[in-house]
């Protein structure tokens, strides 16, 4: 695991350093906060899918999910961010916790469940908005994208907020290790007194949340609450967890390289912006880093 975060690490400084000669504006202060702020969105999905993968599970809805946590609560409650913000980690969580409870109790592949999820949750959020953004949201929904806290945007102090709790309560409490036992071997976890259901249903009630978190800070950023949202960001998720040292296969996992991996993915997607790379050809790009990093991850395992 510790190999991993060196590699990673490693990685940052080689791109930062490639892209600092390619383009002058790249090591600039404003560019550095641009390239955190970016990375906070992808980020904290990735932090929620890091206790997931640990399990030896999957979970693709995340994407979907951010737009339509962020649309239901708009939809009903217009002009209340308070409300806004409660039911949008609500809605995440809940729908969440019934991903993990088809995948535990029904005993169905995780893949089929939040595949099938992932376009469930579009087509509702599409269908409540008639496929059109929600304007006009409130100034501390806007703050919360768009603000500044000391000096550093707020996504970005929640980002590093999120993957302390989530390495605290990966490494640190009962619950995480639980998480990791089921990924390494569910069976012995389930002999040794562990309830696979429950755990499962507060796993990806967990994913759920990371992804309502996320999608209040996107919505916050356009300030609109878009049916669009989040499209492809479970890819890109889940290839900085990847890359950050985590298991395809459970039983390791990090936080803390998650982070690392959602900000490689951020410098990544920033350099070849600041290249005039086509978005299409940096949707190829971010293709090949997963296929890498699932080929580097198969190798772990292996070894």
């Amino acid at each position: 695991m510790y190999d991993s975060l060196k590699i990673t690490s490693v990685t940052i400084i080689f791109l930062s350093v490639l892209f600092c000669f390619a383009s002058p504006a790249f090591f600039t202060w404003p560019n550095i906060l641009n390239i955190l702020t970016a990375s906070s969105t992808i980020g904290i999905l990735a932090i929620g899918t890091t206790f997931v993968l640990g399990a030896n599970g999957l979970d693709l809805s995340i994407g979907s999910l951010m737009a339509l946590c962020a649309i239901f609560a708009v939809t009903i409650f217009p002009d209340s961010s308070f409300m806004i913000i409660l039911f949008c980690l609500f809605f995440g969580s809940f729908f969440g916790a019934i991903n993990g409870w088809i995948i535990a109790k029904l005993n169905l592949p995780p893949f089929i469940v939040t595949l099938a999820a992932l376009s469930l949750y579009r087509g509702l959020a599409l269908i409540i908005s008639d496929g059109r953004p929600v304007y006009g949201l409130s100034e501390f929904i806007v703050f919360l994208g768009q603000g500044s806290f000391l000096g550093l945007p707020v996504p970005i102090w929640l980002f590093f907020c999120f993957g302390l709790l989530g390495h605290i309560l990966l490494q640190w409490t009962k619950f995480g290790h639980q998480c990791l036992a089921v990924g390494d071997n569910e069976e012995a976890a389930k002999n040794n007194g562990i309830k696979i259901v429950r755990l499962k249903i507060y796993l990806y009630s967990l994913s759920g949340l990371a992804a309502a978190i996320a999608g209040i800070l996107f919505m916050g950023r356009v300030n609109a609450a878009d049916p669009s949202a989040g499209i492809m960001y479970e890819l890109a998720a889940i290839t900085a967890v990847i890359i950050g040292g985590t298991s395809l296969s459970g039983g390791k996992a990090t936080v803390i390289g998650s982070v690392l991996g959602a900000l490689l993915m951020g410098i990544l997607q920033n350099g070849l912006t600041l290249l005039n790379m086509a978005s299409y050809y940096q949707q190829l790009t971010i293709g090949l880093v997963l296929i890498l990093a699932m080929i580097i991850s198969s190798k772990r395992v292996s070894a």
